[in-house]
């Protein structure tokens, strides 16, 4: 059972059988048929629609389509959200942030935060040469700036400590 709820607010109860799809207890029928990357050609009834799937963050679960042109994002929640919401527990997941790791080896360019700099979840913090294409390092959550490990121009490793938070 999953949860899916619009940027406008409507939320459908999507239950995926070993058949079919119910949507809120009732027979979803539709045809689909992918035509490209990450784009779909979709028929439900009598009405014809093209989805393209724009961005998808699996942490987050949250997913930006675009249908017929208009941009809808939604986000879902498995059973185990769901439970954590129904005891009480959906903040349990808050992100406290005690450091920051290099995702893989590479060259520190820069730093885009210093010590007592508060930061939120998804600010760029740092930015990271691999393999010749630059990757901006985000926030994994909110928190202040303890300490800055690493230098600009510096060769890191994997999984080697960046930045400690608060």
């Amino acid at each position: 059972m999953l949860q899916v709820k619009t940027g406008n607010g409507k939320t459908w109860q999507v239950d995926i059988q070993k058949d079919s799809i119910l949507l809120n207890n009732a027979p979803f029928d539709w045809d689909i048929s992918p035509i490209g990357p990450n784009t779909f050609h979709i028929i439900k009834g009598s009405r014809s629609f093209t989805a393209e799937v724009v961005s998808a963050d699996y942490q987050e679960k949250t997913f930006t389509f675009k249908i017929n042109g208009a941009i809808q994002t939604v986000s879902v929640k498995d059973r185990f959200d769901l439970l954590l919401d129904k005891l009480g527990m959906s903040n349990a997941n808050a992100n406290k942030v005690n450091d920051v790791k290099a995702p893989m080896s590479g060259l520190i360019l820069d730093i885009k935060v210093q010590p007592g700099q508060e930061v939120k979840k998804g600010d760029p913090i740092m930015i990271l040469e691999a393999m010749k294409m630059e990757n901006i390092l985000k926030s994994p959550g909110d928190g202040v700036v303890k300490e800055v490990k690493v230098q600009v121009r510096q060769n890191v490793e994997k999984n080697q400590v960046l930045i400690l938070f608060q």
